[in-house]
């Protein structure tokens, strides 16, 4: 290829001061200026990768993320100083006092009761996510069924009953003089208690399913106090409106204890996922093919185990009861392993997991020979790294970056979400006064006219708020701290790519490998990606940001409007994630290659973009034959790892090696722990051959730089190496040899 058919970018040989004839002995740059010795160039064309000579881009772009961060540090700090976690750490009583907090007389009432459930069904809940009812703060629940009208009459035999009901009222009473219609009126105590249990510090119903029956207490049918019956399912249709989560009440302590029971064996699965996938990586380098063919016999072993086990649990539900229903039948359950008890659930697993085993087959197959060139790629990854080790430490630094990211994003809207003073609403039971809903002084509500003109309303805690300029501006101020979290978090993301790849680019233009590699490559790309390129870096992500904030927003309106929507709205929200999902999918691929073109040259997002995208263009059938195929192998890579852990761990929660060692005895759901081990053996994985993978993209943009600067002669010899290019003169995807 001629200098004139090459872009711009590649005629910079002669302004940086590099030789055009090739030096067999040239170890860097030929001294015949000043700008030369500022240039780290590897070859006789102009292949450098700028160091000193280089100048910040994008400064605009950093400019502004420098200002949003800023911003977003006096956010957190205006929040620390208004915000108050404990509203969060405590739930309130109606009078706005926290229940359990140290020093105050409810210092050892640390669970929220309420007076009378059924009146959480009223439409108020939803405007002012507060129960209509009395809430006071107890020392324990209730634990049996009583009425106020079978107190009166228990209280004439043994005055124990009143002493248990009374806990339950806002002051101590010597005996239940009242009426029932006074204690309305009044709101002393409530009308009747229910068999509960503390959960998220409030007091719940304890239900359970009988023979598939919502049961409270052992009982479906119950009186309320008033004289009506009631029954389990309106009792829960009123908690839900409370709490939305308390599903999940039984299988979250559940699951919280078998947390307790088996933190330090997934501590060591992860652990042992560490080890396993940095020997991977150590063997790679040495026996990629052989490796290659362990990971595919590995994946295909695994999941061919997970296919048996499989037809074993539906052979084994033969004949049981209830086995033969559908997952539709037994519709929504808290209790995950009732789905383990029906034989469609084994044979979904089964039919995908065999579907996925045959995907696996059918793509080595059709695949085997491009599979050839991704071996020879892993194998020039892995020399790579083996002359760059620290880049295998670098994910540990990327993985800090985001915990402090996300912790100061968490901490940012509990303290913002629990600014302002406790506002209180007129709340009236029968929802019919003209008041309601309007704001109220509890300590003067009772001499008020609202109380007089509206019997039996309260003037209870609503929420935290408050008029000024602040508080009208906290929803504003949440949206502002999930964006700039965004835009950290995949800023973080860009960095780790833009300074591993500019280590790997080193590495590829490097003539003579690894005298010619430069000193702490790592670091120094680091160094120069911070210092030069902070705001090309933010423009990317900053793009990246808007897309999934646009989704966040997207899933939010699909959320709060799903009841209100009809097929065709439906049907459109669809196809809008749809679009988002691609268009993100998509900006990452493209941003991911312009952090390597700016890693190698310097320039600005929005040229490096532009180079990268061309360059990809002019090779695609590269691209489809050699980059892809190598990132299916390292996604088999991840499977096998999180496969092996997960089937030792399987063996391990489900007392299947006996023999071998003894594992956690009583547990609930076995897997809850094993889910958390194979996501996290993933994730692990996933740390370690994401080095591997921009590994890989680096050494393959470099390739096609090579191939188009360089055709092979003496003077523009390729940089590739010699076993890489062995590989693909057989797919004919360089040229056969070298000119003369």
């Amino acid at each position: 290829m001629s200098d004139e058919e090459l872009p711009d970018t590649f005629l910079d040989h002669e302004t940086y001061g590099y030789p055009r004839t090739f030096d067999p002995n040239f170890k860097g740059p030929v001294a015949k200026s000043k700008v030369s010795s500022q240039v780290h160039s590897c070859s006789s064309r102009g292949i450098e990768i700028r160091i000193t000579n280089r100048s910040c881009t994008d400064v605009l772009c950093c400019i502004i993320f420098i200002l949003f961060i800023i911003a977003y540090i006096l956010l957190g700090l205006v929040a620390w100083v208004h915000g108050d976690p404990r509203r969060v750490a405590y739930p309130t009583d109606s009078k706005g006092h926290f229940c359990g907090q140290k020093g105050t007389p409810n210092e050892n009432k640390t669970i929220l009761f309420y007076f009378n459930l059924f009146s959480c069904t009223s439409p108020s809940v939803v405007v002012n996510l507060q129960c209509p009812t009395t809430q006071i703060c107890v020392s324990k629940c209730p634990e049996k069924f009583l009425t106020y009208m079978e107190i009166q009459f228990m209280y004439r035999t043994n005055k124990h009953y009143w002493m248990y009901y009374s806990q339950f009222c806002k002051s101590p009473f010597v005996k239940p003089a009242k009426t029932v219609t006074q204690v309305l009126l009044d709101d002393d105590c409530p009308i009747a208690i229910f068999p509960s249990k503390p959960f998220l510090q409030r007091c719940f119903p304890d239900f359970t399913t009988k023979n598939g029956t919502l049961t409270v207490g052992n009982k479906t049918i119950f009186e309320d106090g008033s004289g009506k019956k009631r029954n389990a399912i309106e009792l829960r249709r009123a908690a839900n409106r409370v709490n939305k989560i308390l599903d999940a009440r039984a299988i979250g302590m559940k699951v919280f204890e078998d947390y307790a029971t088996t933190w330090y064996w997934i501590l060591i699965g992860l652990t042992i996922a560490m080890l396993l996938s940095w020997l991977f990586v150590i063997l790679l380098r040495f026996t990629a093919g052989f490796l290659f063919w362990v990971f595919m016999v590995g994946v295909i072993g695994i999941i061919g185990y997970g296919i048996w086990h499989c037809y074993q649990e539906h052979s084994n539900l033969q004949g049981r009861p209830n086995s033969h229903l559908t997952i539709y039948d037994i519709g929504f359950q808290t209790d995950i392993s009732m789905y383990f008890q029906l034989k469609q659930t084994w044979f979904a697993f089964m039919i995908i997991l065999c579907l996925l085993e045959v995907f696996i087959i059918l793509m080595l197959i059709f695949l085997r020979e491009r599979i050839r060139i991704s071996i020879a790629l892993l194998k020039e990854g892995s020399k790579a790294i083996g002359y760059l080790p620290t880049t295998l430490i670098y994910p540990v630094l990327t993985f800090i970056f985001l915990s402090i990211c996300i912790a100061y994003w968490a901490v940012t809207a509990i303290y913002l979400a629990t600014s302002g003073v406790p506002i209180y609403k007129v709340i009236s039971p029968e929802r019919t006064c003209k008041h309601e809903n309007t704001t109220c002084n509890p300590e003067i509500f009772n001499t008020t006219e609202i109380a007089r003109v509206c019997p039996g309303a309260q003037c209870n805690f609503a929420f935290y708020g408050g008029k000024s300029l602040y508080h009208q501006y906290v929803p504003t101020f949440q949206m502002f701290n999930l964006f700039v979290f965004l835009w950290l978090i995949n800023f973080i993301i860009a960095l780790g790519q833009c300074a591993l790849a500019g280590a790997f680019a080193s590495y590829y233009w490097a003539l003579k490998k690894p005298d010619d590699i430069p000193q702490y490559p790592v670091f120094t790309a680091f160094g120069r990606a911070i210092r030069y390129h902070t705001g090309s870096l933010a423009f990317g992500s900053l793009i990246l940001a808007l897309i999934q904030m646009f989704k966040l927003v997207l899933e939010y309106l699909d959320h709060r409007l799903k009841e209100a929507q009809n097929n065709i709205s439906k049907f459109l929200q669809c196809c809008l994630k749809c679009c988002f999902w691609c268009l993100e999918k998509m900006v990452k691929f493209f941003n991911r290659n312009a952090y390597v073109m700016i890693a190698i040259y310097g320039k600005n997002f929005c040229r490096s973009a532009r180079d990268a995208f061309n360059l990809l263009m002019r090779n695609v059938l590269k691209v489809a034959v050699m980059d892809k195929v190598t990132d299916f192998v390292l996604i088999l890579g991840k499977i096998l790892v999180a496969g092996c852990i997960g089937v030792l761990a399987f063996l391990l929660f489900t007392h299947r090696l006996p023999v071998m060692i003894e594992g956690p005895t009583s547990l609930n759901y076995y897997w809850v722990p094993l889910l958390t081990v194979i996501i996290g053996s993933y994730l692990v994985a996933h740390g370690f051959f994401s080095v591997y993978a921009m590994c890989i993209d680096t050494i393959f943009i470099c390739f096609c730089e090579d191939l188009e600067r360089n055709d092979g002669s003496r003077e523009k010899p390729y940089f590739i190496a010699p076993t890489l290019h062995g590989t693909l003169n057989k797919m004919q995807l360089v040229p056969l040899k070298q000119k003369e």
